[in-house]
């Protein structure tokens, strides 16, 4: 095969051929990859929106990102800012890095900064005398939020697991909530609380796929939105109470009444879908056998003579 290429002068972006001939990276995350690395330094899109304009599908870009993170390309990092919004931090790289590199690419060759504590600032005292204490309950407003935290479930705890399981169904059937295995992961206590404080499968996939909007750029945020905003209150001592001893069920509630004919009516306990009880069923059951022998010659023949010599032995 004869080759005639030009290189260009101008508008062109230099990609080392391990990304162009990797052999796990697929067509579409290679094409995700260089064209992020082809934006000028200046610009700030996100991998999504990369992904719209070089005409990748959903589907697709969420198969191609997780090729790349896999393969050390791209880094994420969720958290919050200095206001509480959830911020979502994307670092790409035309070389592999590790989770430490990525960190140090990021901050720039300095550690992580820790968290600033508030010190508290230094108020004088009114004057005047202390005054005790006032005997009594105390008037501040209780009415606000009293619905009680989120008691997070172990991270072994069954519901755990159960929470991931409704989160990984969510996300296989609702495309506008396509979820990662790292999401899941981190969103399973959330739905585990659901679960601890009484809610069904179904009221968990409602809350989460009910009125969802046609574009979500976060799934992930939605989802954690709405497993915190829609949680469940906590059900009181008495609901507990009921929920824990179910109502005993009646011993003739599985029971049935027989439809042969008798005195009084006769109830059965049947085990399939039977509506005779085995007194009628024994009863069916010989005189169905009596006529058919009848009907044939031979059985007939045969159930005349052992019925004479039924008669002859009794009378001898």
């Amino acid at each position: 095969m004869q080759k005639h290429a030009i290189p260009p002068a101008r508008f062109f972006t230099q990609v080392s051929n391990d990304i162009i001939r990797h052999p796990r990276l697929s067509a579409e995350a290679v094409r995700l990859l260089m064209w992020q690395l082809s934006l000028p330094g200046d610009v700030d899109q996100p991998l999504s929106e990369t992904a719209k304009r070089a005409g990748i599908k959903k589907t697709a870009f969420q198969r191609a990102k997780q090729e790349l993170i896999a393969e050390g390309y791209v880094h994420e990092w969720r958290g919050q800012g200095p206001h509480g919004r959830w911020a979502t931090r994307q670092l790409v790289s035309n070389v592999p890095l590790s989770a430490e590199e990525a960190l140090v690419a990021r901050d720039g060759d300095r550690p992580a900064e820790p968290p600033t504590a508030v010190e508290p600032t230094a108020v004088e005292p009114a004057t005047g005398e202390p005054e005790g204490r006032s005997v009594g309950r105390s008037q501040e407003n209780t009415e606000g939020n009293t619905q009680n935290p989120p008691s997070q479930p172990s991270p072994s705890s069954p519901l755990i697991e159960r929470g991931a399981l409704a989160l990984s169904s969510v996300s296989h059937r609702e495309r506008q909530l396509c979820l990662t295995g790292r999401e899941v992961t981190g969103l399973a206590p959330l739905a585990a609380e659901w679960f601890l404080r009484g809610a069904s499968l179904t009221d968990l996939r409602e809350a989460l796929t009910s009125g969802l909007p046609e574009r979500v750029h976060s799934a992930a945020a939605l989802a954690r939105n709405r497993l915190t905003r829609k949680l469940p209150p906590m059900p009181s001592f008495a609901e507990q109470r009921v929920q824990e001893t179910p109502a005993a069920e009646p011993r003739v509630a599985s029971m049935r009444e027989c439809r042969g004919e008798h005195v009084q009516p006769r109830l059965f306990r049947p085990v399939a879908e039977e509506t005779l009880c085995p007194a009628c069923r024994r009863e069916q059951a010989a005189e169905t056998a009596t006529t058919t022998a009848m009907e044939t010659p031979h059985s007939a023949a045969t159930w005349g003579a052992a019925t004479a010599r039924t008669v002859l032995s009794v009378g001898a």
